[in-house]
């Protein structure tokens, strides 16, 4: 497939790109340029590879998840300039029905 300046004015338009008339036919060769290495890559056998995530079988060391409560003084010196708190927590109008 060929990518004309049609083509690329009408992909353009409708993904609401606004390109001079001067870089239409850099980005035709540009696209183009893209779909050749595509079917390069389409070309290539892997029938029979294995599928992976990542190339290599690491895990991700991880922290336990617990929660902390490290400023109890600044909170509650926060919780005392709210309008409205409640349990620790700032009480807000709600603005999703």
């Amino acid at each position: 497939m060929a990518f004309t300046i049609d083509t690329v004015k009408r992909t353009a338009s409708l993904a609401r790109l606004a390109l001079p008339e001067t870089e239409l036919e850099h980005v035709a060769e540009e696209l183009e340029g893209i779909l050749v290495l595509i079917e390069k890559l389409s070309a290539v056998p892997t029938e029979g590879v294995e599928i992976m995530a990542h190339p290599l079988e690491l895990q991700q060391p991880l922290r336990e998840d617990r929660a902390h409560e490290r400023d109890l003084a600044g909170r509650d010196a926060n919780l005392k300039n709210a309008p409205q708190s409640a349990d620790g927590l700032f009480l807000v109008p709600k603005v999703i029905e």
